[in-house]
């Protein structure tokens, strides 16, 4: 169910970049406003709203990310160099201001109670293979060992919000597609669903690659 609790909290708004909860985001800090920003945010509960832009529109998405600021180091000249932690996700309601920085007045977002926990928990498990077989096969196409994080979150909320922020960096506009679902199967679901598509790709480039080294190596033997 969604929390209804609405605070004011100061944006970032970032071109293609789709911050999910506990995912972590580093950030290079430079422009005079956001400098203006950090000092804010450090100054209260070091908590600021990442907003996807739309880098061909210039619109800013309704649904963002609360950022935690973790660690913070200032050079000589102002630049800040910060490593922030994803919180919770938020809708926004409306702008209260645009300078010096842009603010607004927002209400938090969570996903809807589960009520079939048995087939989310099938549901997570084939979404974990089909991820461990493009993991696998990205690594023989690659001719290198390619493994997963230690760390991969077990929980069906939390994996897929691992997978949404570990999807093509080029993909932001289907990250920011995933970050809105308010529901976990449905997005585990559309998340199973590109990486079965991706796995049969690679399964084919695999066969295909092993095709044409049987090939050159049946030349080399005539």
């Amino acid at each position: 169910m969604s929390d209804y609790a609405v605070r004011e909290l100061p944006l970032f708004p970032l071109p293609d970049v789709v911050l999910f909860p506990q995912q972590l985001l580093p950030l290079h800090i430079f422009e005079s406003r956001y400098r203006m920003l950090l000092q804010s945010v450090l100054e209260s509960d070091k908590r600021f709203g990442v907003v996807r832009i739309d880098p061909e529109t210039r619109e800013m998405a309704e649904v963002g990310c609360c950022a935690e600021v973790l660690q913070h180091q200032t050079t000589d000249d102002g630049r800040s160099y910060i490593v922030t932690l994803g919180q919770q996700r938020f809708r926004v309601l409306n702008i209260t201001r645009e300078t010096p920085f842009r603010s607004a007045m927002v209400t938090w977002m969570e996903d809807e109670q589960v009520e079939d926990h048995s087939g989310l928990n099938d549901l997570s498990d084939s979404v974990n293979h089909a991820l461990n077989d493009v993991i696998t096969l990205t690594g023989k196409l690659q001719g290198q060992e390619v493994t997963l994080p230690d760390d991969l979150p077990d929980l069906p909320r939390e994996l897929s919000f691992w997978i949404g922020a570990h999807l093509d960096p080029h993909a932001a506009g289907e990250q920011q597609a995933l970050l809105e679902l308010t529901d976990t199967h449905e997005r585990l679901k559309r998340q199973f669903e590109m990486l079965d598509h991706t796995r049969r790709q690679l399964a084919a480039r695999t066969v295909l690659k092993d095709t044409l080294s049987d090939s050159d190596t049946d030349s080399t033997d005539a």
